[in-house]
């Protein structure tokens, strides 16, 4: 019998949730096999069983534990018979695909519709007269599916299971659309009087604590400004191809972002410090922290060293820890010890917001949507792709003017990306690696 214990969950964390199992009490498991999912205040953390055997649930789901503390057991001395492999020769394997084939055909056959008079050769050509590999013909069957329901093969070919997952999705897609056309009808929320009461997570917990701590221990102010995006939206534009041909992945506008303001804090320091036992605390370094929606709430991943990275690094980088956050399987390491914080609102659709600081951190970049507004040009009103941006900042250490300035250095970094660089040749194509 093996204990299922709580791992240590991080630093500074004596209590987390067990959030959910991902097995019922009296399955069997496999070694390594992910078997629950517990809470702590930074993020999800996954259990793993340590070997094979029946599973035995002693804590409940929602309760609040402590690492280290027993919460199930596996009975390792029960193990499931594995079947035993009959090895095939090819020409077996070829002989009883060639019988699926001959035998889904003579169906497909018996079902075959008489054509309707005058329609084309073309159109005669219905679901029913294609072939089907093996793994297809046996996935429709697993799910019980009409494979003229749903296959259209005009050119009569070899259907793959690949084929028929595809046809699966565009079937779901296509009723997902008439669901939509015809809820467009509802003109109004009718409600049913009745209220739902859901348990906060752990982590929902703890964000509300520390939002409330930031609002009630800091000196908390925010400054806006107005960013002409016409200049990164030409070089994304113009270099997106090459780009993505050499990185595989697109430039995005939040690693523009990103290189502006660890080019901006050299300028001002005091934006990338925090308050520390009566000190102030200014590295010389940029740990930028990259707020994600997840799920179960907001994360701040950071980027480690990321003056030192170039635009493709910080944009793979920052694909890397959304995906890891959204899926549950980012570390603690991995959202602690940032120095400067980046929220993007804007893809949601705010136009203008005031974030909140993330502690211990001294200050917070929001960005927000790109919206075309007409604005004055060297005395002419001329239409640009405008952004609001506003900087939230700790008043304790970072005074009105250094906030101000910090913002307008960022703006005109934005406008002029190639100032963010020594000067060259082609700067755009030395700023994308190019």
């Amino acid at each position: 019998m093996i204990d299922i214990r709580v791992p240590e969950a991080g630093e500074s964390i004596t209590q987390v949730e067990l959030a959910k199992w991902l097995v019922e009490d009296g399955d069997y498991v496999e070694k390594d096999q992910e078997i629950a999912e517990i809470d702590s205040d930074k993020a999800t953390l996954t259990i793993n069983a340590d070997d094979d055997g029946i599973i035995k649930i002693i804590i409940e789901e929602g309760t609040t534990i402590e690492p280290g503390k027993v919460i199930g057991q596996i009975d390792n001395s029960v193990k499931r018979e594995k079947k035993a492999k009959v090895e095939e020769s090819p020409e077996k394997e070829k002989e009883e695909e060639k019988k699926e084939i001959q035998s889904s055909e003579e169906k497909a056959e018996k079902k075959k519709p008489e054509p309707e008079p005058g329609e084309k050769e073309a159109k005669t050509v219905a679901a029913e007269e294609f072939t089907l590999s093996p793994q297809a013909k046996k996935l429709l069957d697993e799910l019980e599916i009409d494979a003229e329901k749903i296959l259209q093969n005009p050119n009569n070919k070899r259907i793959t299971r690949k084929d028929v997952l595809q046809a699966i999705a565009n079937q779901v897609l296509k009723e997902k659309e008439t669901a939509g056309e015809s809820q467009a009808t509802i003109t109004s929320w009718e409600g049913s009087r009745e209220s739902e009461k859901i348990k906060m997570t752990t982590l929902r917990r703890k964000i509300a604590e520390r939002l409330v701590a930031v609002k009630n221990e800091t000196a908390m102010l925010t400054t806006f400004n107005e960013v002409d995006m016409s200049a990164i939206i030409n070089i994304r534009n113009q270099y997106k191809v090459q780009f993505e041909k050499k990185y595989g992945i697109k430039p995005g506008f939040m690693s523009f972002f990103v290189k502006a303001v660890t080019s901006a804090i050299p300028l001002y320091p005091q934006v990338n410090g925090q308050i520390d036992d009566g000190h102030i605390v200014m590295p010389d370094y940029a740990d930028i922290g990259i707020a994600v929606s997840t799920p179960k709430g907001l994360m701040v991943p950071v980027i480690r060293d990321a003056q030192k990275k170039s635009l493709a690094e910080i944009e793979k980088e920052i694909g890397e820890l959304a995906k890891k956050a959204r899926e549950n399987k980012i570390t603690i390491e991995e959202l602690t010890g940032g120095t400067f914080s980046i929220t993007n609102g804007g893809v949601f659709g705010s136009m203008l917001s005031t974030p909140i600081i993330n502690p211990p951190q001294s200050a917070i970049l929001g960005m927000h949507n790109i919206v075309e507004r007409p604005v004055a040009i060297n005395g002419k009103v001329e239409i640009r792709p405008i952004m609001y941006v506003a900087l939230s900042y700790d008043h304790r250490i970072i005074d009105g003017k250094e906030s101000v300035s910090f913002l307008v250095a960022l703006k005109e970094f934005l406008e002029n990306p190639a100032s963010m660089l020594s000067p060259g040749k082609k700067p755009e194509e030395v700023l994308l690696g190019l």
